[in-house]
């Protein structure tokens, strides 16, 4: 067995406008924390198809319009527990995992979402309540940065870039 299992992941800060403002999805897994939707690349998978894959396996979104120029990498290092932990262990492989994961931007339209069993629940917030209930720092790092890359773009929308 592995002493140590590297795995990369790939996911979005998916966002919705409503009248002026723009909504973030949020999912809450089943151990209860709240994050962006993500998973792992398959072999051959390039990074959009993996979070489009992602997305449509956790929400059954389906329309998404990917946001260029946005790109956020983040690792971590954690050990398995519970659930995953007796998982990885059936299949020999490693409970401590170093993972990288690279979200992208992506906007929808839809707002009513058909969750997966991974996760419990979700919610579409403004980026105020947002920031209060993501649970990870690295995930309000991500948040705060994609909110800023959003208004800068907002900002510049006159100069023929994404109308916002």
């Amino acid at each position: 067995m592995k002493i140590v299992s590297f795995e990369k992941s790939v996911g979005a800060v998916v966002f919705r406008k409503e009248n002026n403002d723009i909504l973030y999805l949020l999912l809450k897994s089943r151990a209860g924390h709240w994050t962006f939707p993500k998973g792992h690349t398959e072999k051959g998978e390039s990074d959009e198809e993996t979070f489009r894959r992602e997305i449509k396996e956790e929400t059954c979104i389906t329309k998404l319009e990917v946001i260029p120029g946005f790109l956020n990498r983040t690792k971590y290092f954690y050990v398995a527990k519970g659930e995953e932990r007796q998982e990885r262990k059936g299949c020999g492989r490693s409970c401590r995992i170093f993972k990288r994961v690279y979200y992208y931007l992506a906007e929808t339209e839809v707002d009513k979402i058909t969750l997966c069993n991974e996760n419990v629940d979700y919610a579409w917030l403004t980026y105020e309540e947002a920031l209060e209930r993501v649970s990870y720092s690295n995930c309000k790092n991500i948040l705060i940065k994609a909110h800023n890359f959003l208004d800068n773009v907002a900002r510049t929308k006159n100069s023929g870039r994404i109308d916002l």
